[in-house]
């Protein structure tokens, strides 16, 4: 069985677009086991219940950014080994830094093709 076909995947994103064009790819990856949440408290409360390998969130959030969606995950003992993807319109150096000393496992730039985003997963848990 191909890691694609195995590979869980949560979505994190406030933006209906944005989470769309995610879901999207991945489902042209034929990755087709994908959850999503709008925010980063709802994320916590869904991976508390239904585990994935890989979180995919935007940093951008209302309420909890994705830098502190990575450190409640990293905190816990249930999510720490989870695959984290941090998706920024800004790549800071300070939050690209941040992300890395939380233990960010990749990040993505927007706007970004399909393919940024393969290579991106592909990068964290291997050829899909």
């Amino acid at each position: 069985m191909a890691l694609r076909d195995q590979l869980r995947i949560m979505v994190v994103d406030d933006m209906s677009t944005s989470r769309g064009l995610i879901t999207q790819a991945l489902d042209a990856m034929g990755i087709r086991q994908v959850g999503y949440a709008t925010d980063g408290p709802g994320a916590l409360q869904i991976l508390e219940k239904t585990p994935v390998h890989l979180v995919i969130s935007d940093y951008n959030m209302p309420g909890m950014d994705g830098l502190q969606l990575l450190h409640a995950l990293r905190t816990n003992p249930r999510t720490k080994g989870l695959g984290f993807i941090l998706i920024t319109g800004r790549a800071d150096k300070e939050i690209i830094d941040t992300g890395r000393k939380l233990g960010m496992n990749n990040f993505l730039k927007k706007p970004f093709t399909p393919q940024d985003l393969r290579a991106c997963i592909e990068a964290v848990v291997g050829r899909l």
